[in-house]
């Protein structure tokens, strides 16, 4: 399971087919397994911590399904 905390500036969160926004000092579950998008369509910088819990914890596990940043 993941916990995203915004420290600074307005996130928008995709969820499965849920979509909301985080603002400073907000925070949310991402379930494991559960697709999820973070994206800034603010002016202002976005800061966020994200928190990765369970048995398991390395960046290994990472499953990219799109990716506009071309790291697939």
């Amino acid at each position: 399971m993941n916990s995203i905390g915004v420290v600074s500036g307005v996130a928008t969160v995709v969820r499965h087919k849920e979509t909301f926004t985080l603002a400073t000092d907000e925070s949310t579950y991402i379930p494991q397994g559960v697709k999820h998008r973070l994206s800034n369509r603010q002016d202002v910088e976005l800061v966020i911590v994200e928190v990765q819990t369970g048995e398991y914890v390395g960046e290994d596990d990472i499953v990219r399904f799109e990716d506009a940043y071309e790291r697939i």
